[in-house]
């Protein structure tokens, strides 16, 4: 059971135009070209789409009808419950529309600017979550971890600062990233997107922030749900990204789409609050020494730094648990100041053979395999000193695995004998031979 910390603070809605954070020229341009784009014409839907209180959407609206921008279309009768006021873009308002799409396509939910942005990430900051004992094995319950890993794990997961997990490959680095994902357990506010110097970023990601709750409003309640916090946010658990051999550095900049004129977040912009992992370290294009290079300072700042098209470097703060993941010894791989600025360094080993014994056994259990005595005093006594007796956590899934896939193709009920533990076995390892091209 989690027992996390207070839920985080969150953000208050705007109560008027100034409240937003944002100039009254780009609020009205986002207005007219959200009309113009998606041919709305009701406060209540305008409401929904800009996210902001109905409210401060008027009060956008009035503004724009003074600069003959907007004009009221009479009466509309919208459903059985209400009766609105419907507006549409004058001419002069179609040609301003046109004007701001032509320097840049975004429209929609209100951005948050980047300071108010900064401010949010500190109130639900990675570094603010307590990890206990038992919400960490409570995540990693269906591995087999030996106890001195969580004594380890525990405190780095606690700092929310960067962790390199290394060691031989099959031992499920991958899976405890998973693991420290799950135990984190509460959520955060994500912005739908950003504004910086007038640049619009979208950071939103249903893929990155699939665990999103959107807040449905019953339009007859008196208490609105979605009134309880600025809805230019989404209520997300807190993000995981996870990049493997395909990550470049490219992909830690900002993503700007010529034809939109639009921007969108990194990566690690995505996972601010949450987690990123890079898996398999070693396997991308780009040297691992050149990747840590490009974390160094975020990691030791908690700030990063990207540039717009025109050049313009800003800071966007890096607030992130970074787990990278190897099968490479850390000293191949890096000097030793890229180390220092690791923060924890964790091997992850093979298994004990009583720990492999009892991933094998819940395995089978699993997969609805009987265990055979005989069968596993061959594996161990015949099989595994063959290879120096080196254990690996992925090994009891291929050899079950193996095992079902030769029964079933013979036709004879799941099991296991010292013939069928032969046959697993010779594809778990290739024989090394010379063959001619």
């Amino acid at each position: 059971m989690n027992m996390q910390t207070a839920a985080v603070p969150a953000p208050p809605p705007a109560r008027n135009l100034s409240d937003t954070g944002l100039s009254i020229v780009m609020m009205r341009d986002i207005l007219l070209k959200t009309m113009f784009r998606m041919n709305l014409d009701l406060v209540s839907e305008l409401e929904r789409v800009l996210c902001l209180p109905s409210r401060v959407v008027q009060e956008l609206i009035d503004m724009s009808r003074d600069q003959g921008l907007i004009e009221a279309m009479g009466t509309l009768h919208a459903g059985a419950t209400s009766n609105e006021m419907g507006y549409q873009l004058t001419d002069t308002g179609k040609a301003r529309a046109l004007d701001a799409l032509s320097q840049s396509e975004y429209y929609g939910a209100m951005p948050i600017p980047m300071e108010e942005y900064g401010k949010q990430v500190k109130r639900q900051s990675i570094r603010n979550i307590t990890m206990t004992r038992g919400q960490l094995t409570g995540a990693m319950g269906h591995l087999v971890l030996p106890d001195d890993l969580l004594d380890h794990l525990g405190p780095a997961v606690g700092s929310g600062r960067s962790i390199l997990m290394y060691g031989p490959p099959g031992n499920g680095k991958s899976s405890i990233s998973n693991g420290i994902r799950d135990a984190l357990g509460d959520k955060i506010y994500v912005p739908r997107a950003i504004e910086y110097s007038g640049q619009v970023i979208t950071v939103y990601d249903p893929i990155v922030h699939s665990s999103a709750e959107e807040q449905v409003d019953d339009g007859n309640s008196l208490r609105r749900s979605s009134m309880k916090y600025d809805r230019r946010y989404v209520l997300c658990e807190r993000p995981t990204v996870i990049t493997g051999g395909e990550l470049s550095l490219d992909m830690l900049d900002l993503v700007y789409n010529a034809t939109s004129r639009t921007y969108q977040a990194p990566l690690q912009l995505k996972s601010t609050g949450g987690v990123f992992i890079v898996d398999d370290l070693g396997r991308q294009a780009e040297p691992p020494q050149a990747l840590i290079n490009r974390w160094i300072v975020p990691l030791e700042e908690s700030k990063d730094i990207l540039a717009l098209q025109s050049g313009e470097k800003f800071e966007v703060p890096f607030d992130t648990l970074v787990i990278f993941s190897t099968n490479f010894h850390p000293n191949e791989i890096f000097d030793k100041a890229a180390l220092r600025r690791i923060f924890f360094k964790i091997k992850i080993d093979g298994p004990t053979q009583e720990d492999y014994l009892k991933i094998f056994a819940m395995v089978a259990r699993k997969r609805k395999m009987p265990l055979d005595e005989a069968a596993l005093v061959h594996l161990l006594k015949k099989k595994y000193p063959t290879i120096d007796n080196i254990y690996a956590n992925y090994q009891p899934i291929f050899l079950i695995d193996q095992m079902i896939a030769i029964c079933e193709f013979e036709g004879i009920p799941r099991q296991m004998s010292p013939e069928l533990i032969d046959r697993a076995w010779a594809n778990m390892f290739v024989r090394e031979e010379h063959i001619e091209h």
